[in-house]
């Protein structure tokens, strides 16, 4: 359960469009190559339809599913063949009191966050993007080469509505995050990121870069555990 709730909420921080079935739904899928801190790469299916949305870590074995209308949450691994299902507000309660517990009255430091054009532009993976700069407090944290060659209000709509399901609480650790999306969002979807951070300035890493879009009609269970996997109770903390 740790593990779980774990890793997805690292995809909170880290936490990015074909033929029609009869019992499908309209939705987008997108194919992402990432990196973590540690450089380690690995493949993420990222699937949007309306208020629901899906990750799939191949690597990891694991995939994890929202659905923000009903508050629910799951995790599902499959290489045990299980899963664990809770509320979505249950969970971000949980990751909420584990930042206070870690973190003791500890809050990040406000930062000035400045996005403008680089005057620069590329094709990536088939998309036309430009360079767009992430500055905070006068130094260069990212940059993100970004494209208005696909329509991507049906990834928006489903980040807007994870953003107001956030308690005001969990929102407050994410500030910063929520204010770079806010921003960077006029200039189109990121399809390569860069960060600067991660090596102190040294030069950037490849974080994320979009393989594929495409918009496709998902079969409603995609957004289902698999019916064979067995469920697993969490176990509440002991206060």
């Amino acid at each position: 359960m740790k593990k779980l709730v774990s890793l997805f909420g690292g995809f909170l921080a880290a936490i990015l469009f074909v033929l029609p079935f009869q019992e499908g739904i309209a939705g987008v899928v997108i194919e992402q190559a990432v990196k973590d801190r540690d450089g380690n790469a690995s493949n993420v299916f990222l699937y949007f339809s309306d208020y629901q949305l899906r990750t799939d870590h191949p690597e990891g074995g694991l995939s994890t599913i929202m659905d923000l209308k009903d508050d629910r949450l799951i995790m599902i691994d499959h290489r045990s063949r299980s899963y664990v299902d809770m509320k979505f507000s249950q969970w971000q309660e949980e990751v909420s009191k584990r930042l206070k517990k870690e973190s003791p009255g500890i809050k990040p430091k406000a930062r000035k966050i400045v996005v403008k054009r680089a005057g620069e532009s590329a094709v990536i993976n088939g998309f036309q993007t430009e360079k767009i700069q992430i500055w905070a407090d006068g130094e260069l944290m990212e940059e993100n080469w970004v494209t208005r060659d696909v329509d991507m209000r049906e990834f928006e709509k489903v980040m807007e509505k994870v953003a107001q399901g956030l308690s005001k609480e969990f929102r407050s650790d994410t500030k910063e995050g929520q204010e770079i999306y806010e921003k960077l969002k006029p200039y189109g979807f990121p399809i390569l990121v860069k960060d600067y951070a991660i090596t102190y300035g040294l030069g950037p890493v490849n974080v994320l870069e979009v393989k594929k879009i495409e918009r496709k009609d998902l079969k409603e269970d995609i957004f289902l555990p698999p019916p064979d996997y067995r469920r697993v109770i969490p176990e509440v903390p002991k206060k």
